[in-house]
């Protein structure tokens, strides 16, 4: 259930929450535009003495109602608070109000332990004390797949969205406005560029079709992307490694800090410029195979798109995207929106229930068919 608001809170005034592993973003907008952001760090000293993320909770909590007071935040001029969404269930696009079913998924964290697990909790913490209501917007398990994109050989395995779907759904929606359309009424294929690589079809809003971000795809500067299965079987059974150095090499020690010792690609690119034929060989791979991934996802759409957008961090190195462009040139318009504004997202997602432009939904609201159900809590 969502508290109602404050009497006297402001209309439209929104905390915003970004959980990390190190540090815990927060800012404050007014409508769409942002009054404060700023970040609390987190030493590993300071983490340390927690033996599981949700420990973290009453900490980082404690944390943030200090900061704002520290700054002149009056609690109750807020409307809403909304945070960053989790590794949960498998869930449809959109901002939902923060439920108990969250919150327990949160807290259980069965598909995998991560900071932004408690982006749900707390923010709707925060707004429970203050009676108003809390919210997430397009979390990472957003799965919107076609039943056809699930196979993936093995029954026991299907195929799994776990994505970048905060800054690709904004971007969709940056894009549709730059051409003067909708979102739910073009296609594109979006690559969100960053320490992970998410590359993804959207058919009419709705990504049909992705890579995974954590484990398929094209690989990153921290992350291995799709390996060959059977050498990655026998890397396991070889007895060279345990488990968590397998998955450490696969996230995390995987990629361009594999090859070359370093997860920056501006260092990479200053290497190349000093003559490193290593570095890049490197980068050429990295890029040659997103290209080959979005090229997929074209296919995904049968060739039915109206522009390739890439986005994220990556997408400010223009070596790396002058590169692409030549690759991916053929499929049409190159749309290019550097960097992510998660925060701004999250406001957005928020501002639009608040506008009554949205109807918050329900968590979870599944798949079902491998089509997104379109009900009552979908945009009007």
């Amino acid at each position: 259930m969502v508290a109602k608001k404050t009497e006297g809170a402001a209309s439209e005034r929104i905390l915003v929450l970004n959980p990390g592993s190190t540090s815990t973003k927060l800012a404050v907008f007014d409508g769409a535009e942002c009054a404060f952001e700023d970040k609390i760090s987190h030493t590993p000293l300071d983490l340390s003495r927690f033996e599981r993320v949700w420990d973290q909770y009453e900490y980082r909590k404690a944390m943030i109602l200090e900061f704002l007071d520290d700054r002149g935040i009056a609690l109750n001029t807020l409307a809403a608070v909304v945070g960053r969404g989790g590794i949960f269930a498998p869930t449809v696009g959109g901002t939902y109000a923060v439920n108990q079913r969250m919150i327990d998924d949160a807290r259980a964290a069965e598909r995998g332990e991560h900071a932004s697990n408690l982006g749900a909790v707390l923010a709707y913490g925060i707004a429970w004390d203050l009676g108003i209501p809390a919210f997430i917007v397009d979390p990472p398990c957003v799965d919107e797949l076609d039943s056809i994109a699930r196979y993936s050989g093995l029954p026991e395995i299907p195929r799994t969205s776990l994505v970048h779907a905060l800054n690709v759904k904004a971007t969709a929606r940056i894009v549709a406005e730059k051409l003067g359309r909708d979102h739910r009424d073009i296609n594109l294929v979006i690559a969100h560029l960053g320490g992970g690589i998410s590359v993804c079809a959207l058919k009419k809003g709705r990504m049909v079709d992705v890579s995974n971000g954590f484990s398929a795809g094209p690989f990153t500067p921290e992350r291995a992307g799709a390996v060959q299965t059977v050498d990655l079987v026998n890397m396991c059974f070889s007895g060279d490694y345990t488990r968590d150095e397998i998955e450490d090499k696969l996230v995390g020690g995987g990629g361009l800090v594999a090859y070359l010792g370093t997860t920056d690609a501006e260092v990479v690119v200053a290497r190349i410029k000093s003559g490193d034929e290593e570095a890049a060989r490197v980068i050429a791979a990295m890029v040659h195979q997103i290209a080959k991934e979005i090229g997929a996802m074209a296919a995904a759409l049968d060739g039915e798109l109206d522009a390739v957008v890439l986005t994220g961090g990556l997408a400010n190195n223009e070596y790396v995207i002058e590169k692409l462009r030549t690759k991916i040139a053929f499929l049409g318009g190159v749309v290019v929106v550097p960097g992510e504004d998660e925060l701004k997202a999250l406001a957005l997602g928020c501002l639009r229930v608040l506008r009554e432009e949205e109807t918050a939904k329900t968590y979870p609201q599944t798949v079902e068919g491998g089509s997104a159900s379109r009900t009552e809590t979908e945009e009007k």
